[in-house]
């Protein structure tokens, strides 16, 4: 690699400015380290993006936030400490024109949107530990700290710069990157970005840049030594193809005489930084960048997963990877891509209208039922097409028609008692099982139980492999599997049969048919009991409900026991059954429509 060239700037810098810029940062950095247990175990970092404010969310940005919600609570379900970030994106053009157009000063609009997705993450229960805003003072200390070492080590220069700029995108596109296209609300002929079809206009202007190309053959190097560091595959591909084919050095900053809004680099008030740059750090300043010595792994750096939508994977997997190794920063383990939800088959935009207001969905169907819609047909590899009737057929299907009716055909069923089942074949099941060798049921039982052996594994593969779209898919194909096992092996025909003191067929006694009932109801209370385990990253409201309903203890709800016939302890409801609809554990819907 040419030895990089430093800039006036940095040339003019010396070490005690920054020392003076990010004292009060490092002290409360060092402070935090020595009253805290620094050498603790790195805790799983998880986050979203951070969210622009310039206009009210969709579904889009509720489904990015479920699923790194989702994520970030199996993690926890395994015993793991495990910290969550989602947020606002505060600063650039875009904002600064939609506060103008409000009639508004840039930071109460700022504060009007922040809470609106502060709400939202609320209202979706997200377990967000943090939630930051790059107007937060700490974020712009860490801007600032990020930018001297920039420039100290001489990756930025300051040179006239010319191309077609999106205030949308808030990115320079090359001329093969745009082309004349018809806005059809005005009439106009205007330029567009060929990947995002937002309007640029020519912009020719003085500022600095970062040099991007230095970092062409080590980012391919990282890409080839870590080739599952995107998820979809066919991301990954995309990144590599665009870096194979040579980088341009990235302009980070703006005129502050044109770019007002935003974080002023700290050597030159006339240039605001760039808001990717900016935005990009923001990660890293909630993990407690800057740190001090030994305390860098406290806060989660490097992040676990970063979950993107595929609109703005280049900045997080070209950008951000060489702005963290010029840092000297460990980059982030892993990216998961999601595509888009559509309606209408068209992508949701907010400048053209075509959304789902999350909080009217929230609402109607509720937090739980969106959240289990979200993971089952969101898309990762394609996107996905938002519907009403979609939401409805999943409720049917899956809550209503599939956990909801196993769990009442279990609970109130009449003719058994599943503390009974419980206490009778937990532990040792297959020993105790009345389903012996030649018995006319052995295959079938033999077959579910082990599907339930492999159930819990199954799931956590999936989720592990950053899909837990098909983690959840696999789960109900289990719940739909355990309905029809429950079908087929009627031990209600059995409890029938017992009322009447009849013999039940391939039964050698009274208690023998006893026996039968209840390993079958122990089976298929087993299966509900590990479902609910597992669904509490994805239904924590209605999980913990079923797992009440099957009398689970609170202690008792981990992943480690997620195992078939570890609880001996439950069979209990510890929540009024009811009659009716009362202590039904999926209602049915007030309106189809």
């Amino acid at each position: 690699m040419t030895p990089l060239l430093r800039s006036s700037a940095s040339r003019s810098w010396r070490p005690q400015s920054l020392s003076s810029i990010c004292a009060s940062r490092l002290v409360r950095a060092r402070f935090l380290a020595t009253t805290s247990a620094t050498h603790e175990t790195k805790p799983y970092y998880v986050t979203t993006p951070i969210f622009y404010v310039n206009a009210a969310p969709h579904a889009g940005h509720l489904y990015t936030m479920v699923l790194a919600d989702v994520l970030k609570r199996w993690q926890v379900l395994k015993g793991r400490k495990a910290v969550l970030l989602t947020g606002t994106d505060e600063h650039g053009m875009k904002i600064q024109q939609a506060s103008a157009k409000a009639g508004s000063d840039p930071k109460p609009f700022c504060d009007k949107g922040a809470d609106i997705f502060k709400n939202l993450a609320a209202r979706a229960e997200l377990s967000n530990d943090h939630f930051i805003r790059t107007t937060d003072p700490d974020h712009k200390e860490a801007v600032e700290y990020a930018w001297h070492l920039l420039n100290e080590r001489g990756y930025i220069y300051q040179s006239k710069h010319e191309g077609w700029y999106s205030v949308s995108d808030e990115t320079f596109y090359p001329e093969s990157q745009v082309h004349l296209v018809l806005d059809p609300p005005t009439g106009r002929k205007v330029m567009a970005s060929i990947e995002t079809g937002k309007e640029v206009e020519w912009t020719s202007e003085i500022n600095y840049h970062f040099r991007l190309s230095a970092f062409r053959d080590k980012l391919l190097a990282y890409y080839a030594e870590n080739p599952e560091w995107i998820t979809p595959q066919a991301k990954m591909k995309e990144i590599v193809s665009a870096v194979s084919a040579g980088l341009e050095d990235l302009s980070i900053s703006r005129p502050s005489s044109r770019l007002t809004w935003g974080i002023r680099v700290p050597t030159d008030p006339t240039q605001t930084i760039y808001v990717w740059l900016d935005a990009l750090i923001n990660y890293a300043t909630a993990a407690g960048y800057p740190w001090a010595p030994g305390s860098e792994h406290t806060g989660g750096w490097p992040a676990d997963v970063q979950i993107i939508g595929k609109d703005i994977l280049r900045f997080h997997c070209i950008y951000w990877p060489a702005f963290l190794m010029a840092l000297d920063l460990p980059l982030p383990k892993r990216f998961l891509t999601h595509a888009h939800w559509t309606l209408g088959k068209q992508k949701m935009a907010k400048s053209t209208g075509n959304v789902v207001n999350p909080f009217f969905a929230l609402d109607r169907f509720g937090t739980d039922t969106m959240r289990y819609y979200m993971i089952h047909d969101g898309g990762i590899d394609n996107d996905a097409d938002y519907d009403n009737i979609h939401i409805i057929e999943r409720y049917k299907k899956g809550l209503q028609g599939g956990i909801g009716n196993l769990t009442a055909r279990i609970t109130r069923g009449k003719g058994w008692n599943v503390r009974r089942a419980i206490e009778r074949f937990s532990g040792d099941y297959k020993s105790a099982s009345p389903f012996g060798q030649g018995h006319a049921r052995e295959a079938a039982i033999a077959e579910f139980e082990q599907l339930l052996v492999e159930f819990p594994q199954a799931v956590n593969s999936r989720m592990e492999a950053l899909r837990p779209n098909l983690a959840l898919k696999g789960l109900m194909d289990n719940i739909y599997a355990a309905n029809a096992f429950l079908q087929s092996q009627a031990p209600w025909d059995i409890a029938a049969g017992l009322k009447k003191g009849e013999l039940v067929p391939n039964a050698s006694s009274k208690e023998d048919a006893e026996l039968q009932m209840d390993y079958i109801i122990f089976l298929s209370t087993e299966i509900l009991r590990l479902a609910g385990i597992m669904l509490q990253p994805v239904m924590p409201a209605k999980a913990k409900q079923l797992l009440d309903m099957l009398g689970v203890a609170d202690d008792r709800r981990g992943f480690a026991d997620a195992q078939l016939g570890v609880d001996k302890d439950y069979g209990v409801s510890r929540v009024p059954q009811g009659k009716g609809q009362a202590g039904v554990l999926f209602a049915p819907l007030m309106s189809d429509s």
